[in-house]
């Protein structure tokens, strides 16, 4: 059995779905970051980073969206959910770095600056940068990375909820999504699956 860490509308949401798309059993301890949980002794002792998603597994704990995702993906293998052909394998990685090395980053400046500066000036700098930064991210995703359907292609993958989570991202950071029309086809596509809208309830509840 699988433990899943996470808090509603961070990038947990992502492993979350795969753990869905995978079939994996597993069960869920919710973070409430509005009570700072993710900073308590008890959490620390699963993620000393005080951030989610978490996921535990027989072997130990793993950490960071990206290997969460890499993890379950494997260890299901039947689901295809990563490809076998290693340059796809490698392009799997390419775009998962891309969103948590830079995306997330730019998405981060509005909502977590205080993790790079204390100036007043230079956090609301950051702040007002955010629709600019991520503009530029999601015109790079639609003109360089997304084939299309999916992010590879004709085959679903682990890249696919990921850039669910970051396609919410751009509307919260008031980004004109209109003019990401392939980004908001695949919004709509993966908003069909099954395993998006049973995660997108517990995440989102009514």
């Amino acid at each position: 059995m699988l433990t899943l860490y996470y808090a509603r509308n961070t990038c947990a949401f992502a492993a979350h779905v795969v753990l869905e798309d995978a079939k994996a059993k597993y069960q869920t301890v919710e973070i409430d970051f509005k009570k700072t949980e993710q900073k308590s002794i008890n959490y620390q002792r699963i993620n000393p980073k005080q951030r989610v998603p978490s996921l535990a597994t027989p072997n130990g704990i793993i950490t960071e969206t990206m290997a969460i995702m890499l993890y379950v993906a494997q260890e299901h293998p039947e689901m295809s959910l990563v490809p076998n052909n290693n340059f796809e394998f490698a392009r799997v990685q390419s775009f998962n770095s891309y969103l948590a090395s830079t995306v997330h980053v730019a998405h981060s400046h509005k909502h977590r600056g205080n993790r790079w500066a204390t100036d007043e000036h230079a956090l609301a700098n950051m702040t007002n940068k955010v629709q600019a930064n991520m503009t530029e991210c999601g015109n790079f995703i639609e003109k360089e990375l997304l084939t299309g359907p999916w992010v590879l292609g004709d085959n679903y993958s682990i890249c696919d909820p990921y850039l669910a989570v970051i396609t919410r991202w751009l509307g919260d950071d008031n980004v004109d999504t209109s003019q990401f029309p392939r980004i908001m086809e695949h919004n709509r596509l993966i908003k069909e699956r099954q395993s998006m809208k049973k995660v997108t309830k517990i995440h989102n509840p009514e």
